[in-house]
């Protein structure tokens, strides 16, 4: 079995993380999805603390309709968040737990948690979840 180097799995979610939120801000639906494990299981949620909302999405259909219909609802490309440069990363063999902190362009403060399992030697986003505080 080939040793794993932590730094440069690291660095590939980083890459992974920071290109799904690029494609999503500029409206590219079908380099977004390229970004994500399309399988039943998938998850996306949303937690905001500051306006008591909240979305869950299970399944990749839903979340792939939920993001594809948006794009469609809201065409304009928007500002691109600050791209994330500190993350913590548990590796499991092919797949990773990951969260961090950051400020959205509101300034409010953000942790998001993503599980990103690997597919034919890339990184894949697989669960997400936000909460905004």
């Amino acid at each position: 079995m080939a040793e794993i180097n932590f730094e440069t799995e690291k660095a590939e979610i980083l890459h992974t993380i920071n290109s799904e939120t690029a494609a999503a801000f500029n409206r590219n639906y079908e380099l977004w999805k390229s970004y994500w494990v399309q399988k039943a299981y998938v998850t996306k949620t949303y937690i905001n603390f500051s306006d008591s909302t909240s979305t869950e999405t299970l399944g990749w259909e839903k979340v792939d309709d939920f993001v594809r219909v948006y794009i469609e609802e809201h065409p304009e490309p928007e500002p691109l968040p600050k791209s994330i440069t500190d993350i913590e990363v548990r590796l499991y063999n092919s797949g990773a737990f990951v969260n961090y902190e950051v400020n959205d362009i509101g300034k409010r403060k953000k942790r998001e948690t993503r599980l990103m399992e690997k597919e034919n030697g890339q990184w894949k986003i697989a669960g997400m979840h936000t909460s905004i505080y």
